[in-house]
């Protein structure tokens, strides 16, 4: 599995640069853009770290585009199937979160993606990062408590939440961590 992660690490970071020279900017325009750092963009451009999850949110947003989006473009070769071996599977090494994609590429707008996170873990994102989304999260297992802006959400298994305008989220893996799955819908 860390081979797979390693890989996936590689790949994100080769879609990165790729979007990048796209864009035809420099490493400084995308540090400055992101606010991450230009030795840390290097880095993962070149497969040598594996980012965060908040890492990487702030590079897919200075590119205009989601987190899924950035994954997606990394991982997927296209088709109307997608089987689950050939899912891209990607672990935050900070919180132990793990994503999978389960949509095959194709120009719907519509993503979906399973995530599980462990227990007491968090990750946050920045209202910027659902700027050009609209998402449902359900709840298949464990407890999950999401922050929007202001407003805690207690989940529990089954309960469906319609995301309202962007605003900055937390996830909150409470015991005995967290199952769900993120409907997006890009547009």
């Amino acid at each position: 599995m860390d081979d797979i992660m390693n890989d996936i690490s590689s790949t994100i970071g080769r879609r990165i640069h790729a979007e990048r020279i796209m864009r035809d900017w420099s490493l400084a325009e995308l540090a400055e853009r992101s606010g991450v750092s230009k030795a840390m963009l290097s880095a993962t451009e070149r497969g040598k770290t594996s980012p965060t999850a908040a890492l990487l949110v702030r590079i897919a947003s200075a590119f205009g585009m989601t987190l899924s989006t950035l994954i997606a473009r990394a991982e997927l070769q296209g088709g109307g199937l997608l089987r689950e071996a050939d899912q891209p599977v990607w672990r935050d090494p900070d919180t132990g979160y793990v994503r999978r994609h389960l949509s095959p590429a194709s120009d719907m707008p519509l993503e979906l993606i399973r995530v599980q996170l462990p227990t007491g873990a968090k990750v946050s994102f920045p209202a910027t990062t659902y700027a050009f989304i609209k998402q449902q999260i359900w709840l298949i297992s464990g407890r999950l408590e999401f922050t929007e802006g202001d407003v805690v959400h207690g989940l529990e298994p089954g309960d469906c939440l319609a995301l309202g305008a962007p605003s900055d989220c937390t996830f909150h893996g409470l015991e005995p961590g967290a199952d769900y799955l993120v409907a997006l819908i890009r547009g």
